[in-house]
């Protein structure tokens, strides 16, 4: 089955938790002849499109160039860095937009998109941004036809990896890890249950296990044909990227929490965080987990105190 009548319509978007391989999924579907995904992530869909009402008449060129000058204004780094198909240029796209009738920001959105894809010989565009899974009923409402993927990973495994960059994703101990990973995978699976046809879930452990069956089932669900290169995908050079990037899969990286994570912060992660790993279909590892209150207060002003040195002092 080809993608030829699923174009620019139909957005692929992969979403999940922090340290979920969200960035493995990218580069492995990225590698299939038919998809393209920039190398990071874009962060400016939901924001541009809440403040959609000041850009005023879209049918005007004047207009169409001020938010596409923005865009570019707001994410440089991305466009210029991780787009691999054309060289960003305002007026030119402003204009492409204008000749195609595109009046809103879906719409210079996805024109964007499809034209990079286009450029690297792609049919379809997609992208990764984890925390679009807090926003995906604006996602759908912006790209009606979008595709889900939300990649789900033990949470403890999660949470021993977020806490290794925690100054860098600003997660600060396991209550604060477990209360992240909890929400967006609750708001993940909220979604799906109300969208089945738009959604389907992908656990971390089953690409690394059974990757042909996982992309076997990813590709039934994109309607497009199975291709070998997303399994052997083409690997980061692991500059800025995961390191784990610039290697084949490995099946060793998982369950780490058995022996990486000490009791009391299994019982922290496990208290918050429980029901919705049971969903997910992880056993846990204590029974009936619950921590003092004293315990939750200890952790919130820990993670307020990380805050304010990160947003105060850090600066100095």
């Amino acid at each position: 089955m080809t993608i030829t009548a699923l174009n620019n319509n139909t957005p692929i978007f992969i979403v999940g938790a922090a340290r979920s391989g969200t960035t493995l999924l990218q580069y492995m579907l990225r590698s299939h002849p038919d998809i393209s995904l920039p190398t990071s992530e874009s962060h400016f869909f939901i924001p541009f499109y809440g403040r959609r009402d000041e850009f005023g008449d879209l049918s005007q060129v004047e207009n169409l160039y001020s938010v596409i000058e923005q865009i570019y204004q707001a994410q440089t780094e991305f466009f210029d860095d991780d787009f691999h198909g054309i060289k960003f240029n305002v007026r030119d796209l402003a204009l492409g937009c204008k000749e195609q009738g595109i009046t809103s920001i879906p719409g210079i959105i996805s024109f964007i998109f499809q034209k990079n894809a286009t450029a690297e010989g792609k049919i379809r565009w997609g992208d990764k941004t984890p925390y679009y899974i807090l926003h995906l009923e604006t996602i759908l409402d912006m790209f009606p036809n979008a595709q889900i993927i939300h990649i789900i990973r033990d949470g403890r495994d999660c949470s021993l990896s977020m806490l290794e960059r925690k100054w860098d994703l600003r997660i600060f101990n396991t209550y604060h890890s477990a209360y992240i990973w909890d929400k967006y995978v609750v708001a993940g699976k909220k979604f799906g249950h109300k969208h089945p046809k738009s959604y389907i879930e992908i656990h971390y452990e089953d690409l690394l296990n059974q990757p042909e069956s996982s992309i076997h089932k990813l590709c039934a669900f994109l309607k497009i044909e199975f291709n070998h290169s997303v399994i052997n995908f083409e690997l980061s050079d692991g500059s800025g990227k995961t390191p784990l990037l610039a290697k084949p899969l490995s099946k060793n990286n998982q369950q780490k929490w058995k022996n990486k994570m000490p009791k009391r912060q299994l019982k922290i992660f496990e208290s918050l965080a429980g029901n919705a790993l049971e969903q997910c279909g992880y056993k846990l590892s204590c029974n009936a987990p619950k921590i003092a209150k004293w315990e939750w207060f200890f952790n919130e002003l820990h993670i307020r105190i990380c805050h304010f040195y990160c947003k105060y002092l850090l600066k100095k």
